[in-house]
């Protein structure tokens, strides 16, 4: 217990020290004042919205374009395993197959910051729950041989088609709460093992439904393995964006840069939706930037036009680009 509330009351501290700093009280915002470039952020995409594209042709393209820093999603035409929610036989994922994935990309001059995952973390059935922990830890392995050690996961959803509908959906159930953590717990003893690091990602309709309620989950899970991706579009119907980093700073360690409209669960495109983002850039700036930023929701028709309203918008902030 002693050793939780340490690590609560530093974290604590540092957000509030980053809320100082972009609200005014130390040189960074100084130097914003009089027009000195603030720190400078990284601009990767997600592979996920290019499923028609083989890993060679995606890499020609992204390369072509400069994009130097992807989100891998086991998606595309020569490696379809990607599932969401759920699992997919990874038994043809060899070694050596990881590795010519891998070196497709890497040999255009693009790093793998992470594997997106997407399993189902909150099934109530534990053989799933068993299972879905499996396939994890067989997501890591393939990231070992790509040389990837970030994954990337949300809580996950379910739902019984067969029962009534619950008083209390099961996300906020009280017993899925300790639930959750053990499973958060047994997925970082799997990280610790593999040198591996799980950024979990909110979504307002799930079990990680705040910042706020991400940052404590993430506190009492109590691993530096688990940390957080920040997708400020899947929170702004109940969080603004000053809040979600004044919670989250500490443990930000990616950003998903995508769009959503309030009112509407479908999330869109950067600069389709209602997302602040000269604010967003702002505050990543100050806070996260060590983190890069992954343009999700897109594909080739619009990863140019997303890329550049992200631009344009920390253009407007004094936001450098990291190339």
């Amino acid at each position: 217990m002693k050793r939780e509330c340490s690590r609560r009351q530093v974290l604590s501290g540092v957000a509030q020290a980053a809320v100082l700093c972009g609200m005014g009280g130390s040189s960074s915002s100084v130097q914003a004042a009089s027009g000195t470039p603030k720190a400078g952020l990284k601009i990767g995409v997600s592979t996920l919205g290019f499923g028609g594209f083989s890993n060679a042709a995606l890499a020609k393209e992204l390369s072509g374009a400069g994009v130097g820093v992807i989100q891998l999603f086991l998606s595309q035409t020569d490696s379809k395993f990607w599932k969401y929610n759920g699992r997919s036989d990874l038994s043809s994922l060899t070694p050596a197959r990881c590795r010519e994935i891998a070196a497709v990309y890497r040999d255009a001059g693009i790093d793998i910051h992470s594997i997106g995952v997407y399993t189902n973390l909150i099934h109530p059935d534990e053989g799933e729950i068993k299972a879905n922990l499996a396939y994890f830890e067989s997501m890591m392995e393939i990231g070992g041989h790509m040389g990837v050690r970030t994954f990337i996961n949300e809580a996950g959803h379910y739902h019984d088609s067969e029962a009534p509908a619950p008083r209390i959906e099961l996300a906020f159930q009280d017993e899925v709460w300790p639930r959750m953590v053990t499973t958060g717990r047994k997925m970082a003893a799997m990280a610790d093992k593999h040198d591996a690091k799980i950024l979990l990602e909110p979504f307002y309709r799930g079990f990680l439904t705040s910042a706020k309620r991400v940052r404590l989950f993430v506190e009492e899970v109590n691993s530096p393995r688990v940390r957080v991706l920040l997708d400020p579009a899947n929170l702004i119907e109940l969080n603004d964006l000053d809040e979600m980093f004044q919670q989250l700073a500490p443990l930000v360690d990616c950003l998903h840069a995508k769009d959503r409209k309030l009112h509407i669960e479908r999330g869109v495109a950067a600069g389709k939706g209602d997302l602040d983002y000269q604010r967003f850039v702002t505050l990543a700036a100050r806070q996260t930037p060590e983190a890069p930023m992954i343009l999700e929701y897109v594909g080739a028709d619009d990863y140019l036009a997303a890329r550049a309203h992200l631009r344009q918008a920390m253009q407007k902030a004094g936001v450098t680009e990291i190339v």
